[in-house]
């Protein structure tokens, strides 16, 4: 799947590249709020506040966009705050269809915010398509899917869905969190909007948290910029700076990072510590031609289920290298339990069902040696051996 201008250099020269006034090779801070006018209704290269534009974020909403082809490209304050304003596009009595295993923020948004306003949502097995088309019906407004989804890594045909949306007049959002444009582009395979968490991969190194939505739809990208200056969950002008900054390096990261996580894929799937690996780049895994297809790779989050033979507490706390945080995608190696952490606001039950069970163990490979990310997994599940 190759773009006209290679990824790689578009991750560097993409958007707003340097600065035309001093000749800067990377765009300016503006830390400012606020820009003086010329005269009354005369604004000075149509900035007036910062909220409604600054050039620093202009400069990451127009990289943004290039990378996922879209027209339009919006830089928000956190992943859920570009998914909030995604979700004010619908109307009371809306509903949105969900993937069955989605990140559990979006999911407590939809349970828990968004009804009192009257917005509904459904969850099915967006990787069923079958299952997909049996959701439509007339209230049904956008599908919302993720893929590689979160936590299970279930892999969703996302040109065969916005085929499915376009024929039903729905529109078709995908969070590319796990994959980034470097590998995927939702866009390109019919998708109306595209939102990433761009704490993860996008900004790389866990020292920042921002989201983003793009659109290459005019009508979707006027209604969106009106939310975020309305509601103000924008994204502050050094992050935007240190966003930009984290995405010129993408492609090597990724390369690692996927590197990183075949090894260790390999590793596990033959480890009787791991009863069941998830990730998209193992042959054998649910979902794998369908990757192939429609992504550049396979990403590089594993999941897998810990064996009843070993003490899931004991395992976290015998990880040196790979730390127990919540979230993923930057340098270091980072390892959750879903149930309890990303997911624990879906209510038990509902993750039982999915598959998103107690033994369930997330890895985000960072870019340390690959050797020694194996061997801290083997020596924690030696001590954690009851």
């Amino acid at each position: 799947m190759k773009t006209e201008t290679d990824m790689r250099t578009l991750l560097i020269h993409g958007g707003i590249d340097g600065d035309d006034v001093t000749g800067a090779v990377n765009v300016p801070i503006y830390q400012t709020s606020t820009y003086e006018q010329n005269a009354l209704g005369e604004l000075r290269g149509g900035y007036e506040y910062s909220r409604s534009a600054n050039p620093t974020r202009k400069a990451l909403e127009a990289l943004i966009a290039d990378l996922e082809k879209g027209t339009d490209g919006f830089a928000f304050a956190s992943g859920l705050a570009a998914i909030t304003a995604v979700f004010h596009l619908f109307k009371s009595g809306d509903t949105i269809v969900i993937s069955n295993n989605v990140y559990g923020g979006t999911f407590r948004l939809l349970n828990k915010v968004f009804p009192q306003f009257g917005l509904n949502f459904k969850v099915v097995d967006t990787s069923d398509l079958e299952e997909v088309k049996q959701a439509v019906s007339e209230d049904v407004k956008a599908f919302l899917i993720e893929s590689p989804a979160n936590p299970l890594m279930t892999i969703t045909d996302i040109k065969a869905i916005a085929e499915i949306a376009k024929e039903n007049g729905i529109l078709t959002i995908v969070d590319n969190t796990f994959m980034t444009p470097y590998l995927q582009r939702p866009i390109e395979l019919g998708a109306d909007i595209v939102v990433h968490s761009a704490t993860k991969y996008l900004g790389g190194h866990s020292d920042l948290i921002a989201g983003l939505a793009v659109t290459n739809n005019k009508e979707l990208a006027e209604r969106l910029g009106f939310t975020q200056n309305a509601t103000g969950g924008i994204l502050q002008p050094f992050d935007s700076f240190l966003l930009i900054r984290g995405i010129k390096t993408l492609s090597v990261r990724m390369d690692r990072h996927i590197e990183n996580a075949r090894y260790i894929a390999e590793f596990l799937k033959d480890h009787p510590a791991a009863d069941q690996v998830y990730y998209p780049g193992l042959a054998d895994s649910d979902g794998y031609e369908v990757n192939r297809r429609q992504a550049d790779g396979p990403g590089a989050m594993i999941s897998f289920r810990l064996n009843e033979g070993y003490d899931l507490k004991k395992f976290y706390t015998s990880l040196k290298v790979a730390k127990l945080a919540e979230s993923l995608g930057g340098v270091e190696s980072l390892v959750c339990h879903p149930a309890s952490m990303t997911h624990a606001s879906i209510p038990e039950e509902v993750r039982e069902k999915v598959g998103i069970t107690y033994n369930l163990v997330r890895y985000s490979p960072g870019l340390e040696a690959k050797e020694d990310l194996v061997k801290d997994l083997e020596n924690a599940f030696k001590e954690s051996r009851r």
